[in-house]
């Protein structure tokens, strides 16, 4: 998005002096609401300031990861590295955690809040190609709203009934309407929210685009499936999801072991990816201030590690052995998913690198710092990486429709669950077969392996409800100076609204404490 950042800081200089503007009555020094909106070039700006906060969500993942059963948090080993994600890791969080947990909320929050305001002018201005604008606009509303309900749950929405629908109003809450703000019914309801923006978007948007940032109709028919598998509407997740099949491809032979790589950004299995750049620097009074991601920052093994191609981090998400163990020898996602240094743990060397805490040997090597990369990152260059996220997948998108159609009677289930198979293996010689049982427990593990450490893994094992029973075999498997893992159903499937989001809104009564906190 480099080429957009002029376009992108006169618009967030915008939307600062409107914020203002509510407090203080003083001659605006930038263009206000009522002289913005007058041409194309300015609803591009709004639509640039929008997808600006989704560079913001490698917090989310530090969060989603950390909630794995396959993946430790690490960290120092002397000191309580990165509290809220360590309690994270063990399910012990509670309201009163901030840092990770408070910023999801403020920066979906943020994003939302930037949608809506382009949203709300809308209908100002006609222009030729408006519609795929606002299109666009409907699809990153949706994104954010459903990264907060995933966390969430039923979160806080401004709704009315439009068309005949419930859906998510075409503007911003003002200072007095968040004191009076409700909480959605229930998830159910932010699914079916969510669920129509996407119908919306699919209307009008291309096939393809012409800068990777932007959101394509595969894009938003994907997570439509999604939002529609999340709901436990799989006849709909698979039509929708069925939209996507044959318009990408796998990426596969030598160009696979490179596809989390900066190399392989954008490529043919990409259908959603969130582009950084490291040009653009950070400090540590503005961590979201950064054009780059510091996500794979942590996941470095931690200093003196000095290796030619691979560079020191924070010794984070570790892979547990039991993951390792979940791959087949000939299965190539193992060594494009971990980095085994367990060679030089037993080495017992602090000189090697220096042990995170519940040390595994294993670090997640789809997000590994590489050399390469770092050397060239601007400022504080722990915290600028350049590396993209890919959130949706091909493969994903193959196994959420294999998953639909299993669920729904379709006929698909094998094909798409053998097409992962075959990129994984090189070969067509593990496709399913019926005395693996059932091919829903297939597909599910499938997604284990083929997106370990991408952030998906918590959320899978919530909406399946196989969460308590995973906890319980990591409890079984893991070493014994490790700490146990206890999920609580009824409440660990969502994480606590921040306390301080909670008085901040005066809604202590008014929303309530997601169930257990």
């Amino acid at each position: 998005m480099k080429d957009i950042k002029n376009i992108k800081y006169l618009f967030l200089m915008l939307v600062t002096f409107l914020a203002c503007d509510d407090f203080v009555e003083v001659e605006p020094m930038g263009k206000s609401s009522e002289n913005f909106f007058n041409s194309e070039d300015e609803y591009e700006a709004a639509l640039i300031g929008a997808y600006d906060l989704l560079q913001a969500t490698f917090t989310n993942n530090t969060v989603a990861v950390s909630a794995s059963d396959d993946f430790g948090a690490g960290g120092d080993s002397f000191t309580i590295d990165q509290p809220v994600l360590q309690n994270v890791n063990l399910m012990t969080h509670t309201p009163a955690d901030q840092e990770q947990l408070r910023n999801v909320w403020q920066y979906m929050y943020s994003g939302l809040s930037r949608v809506n305001y382009l949203l709300e002018n809308k209908d100002k201005t006609a222009f030729a190609g408006k519609a795929e604008i606002i299109a666009q606009a409907y699809f990153l509303r949706a994104y954010y709203t459903f990264e907060l309900v995933k966390f969430f749950g039923n979160i806080p929405l401004k709704v009315e009934v439009r068309n005949g629908v419930k859906r998510i109003v075409d503007s911003r809450i003002s200072v007095t309407e968040q004191f009076e703000i409700p909480r959605t019914a229930s998830i159910t309801e932010v699914y079916g929210l969510i669920q129509e923006d996407l119908k919306e978007a699919v209307l009008n948007l291309p096939a393809t685009q012409d800068l990777p940032y932007k959101v394509t109709l595969g894009a938003a028919n994907a997570l439509l499936g999604k939002a529609y598998l999340y709901d436990g509407k799989f006849s709909e997740a698979a039509t929708a999801l069925n939209e996507v099949i044959g318009k990408y491809s796998l990426v596969t032979g030598a160009a696979y072991t490179t596809l989390f790589e900066t190399s392989g950004e954008n490529s043919s299995e990409s259908i959603f990816e969130i582009q950084y750049t490291n040009v653009e620097g950070a400090d540590w009074g503005c961590l979201q201030c950064s054009e780059g991601s510091y996500f794979i920052q942590y996941n470095g093994p931690r200093s003196p590690y000095s290796d030619p191609v691979y560079a020191s981090g924070w010794g984070f998400f570790l892979p547990s052995q039991a993951l390792y163990d979940a791959y087949d020898a000939t299965d190539l996602r193992r060594e494009v998913t971990i980095l085994d240094l367990t060679t030089l743990k037993n080495l017992d060397d602090s000189s090697v690198y220096s042990a995170p805490r519940e040390d595994t040997g294993f670090y997640n090597k789809k997000f590994v710092p590489r050399v390469s990369d770092k050397a060239g990152n601007a400022s504080t260059a722990e915290l600028t990486h350049g590396n993209n996220y890919r959130a949706i997948r091909y493969a994903d998108v193959l196994l959420m429709a294999a998953e639909a159609d299993a669920q729904s009677g379709g006929a698909n289930a094998e094909a798409y669950l053998n097409e992962v198979r075959a990129r994984a293996y090189g070969n067509s010689n593990n496709d399913y077969v019926a005395i693996e049982g059932p091919i829903l427990d297939a597909i599910y593990d499938e997604r284990r392996k083929e997106l370990a450490g991408e952030g998906h893994r918590f959320f899978d094992l919530v909406r399946t409800g196989k969460a308590k029973a995973a906890f319980e075999a990591y409890n079984a498997s893991k070493p014994a100076d490790f700490e146990e893992i206890i999920f609580t159903e009824g409440k660990n499937e969502v994480f606590p609204i921040p306390l301080l989001e909670l008085e901040l809104a005066l809604a202590v009564e008014r929303w309530g404490q997601n169930q257990g906190y």
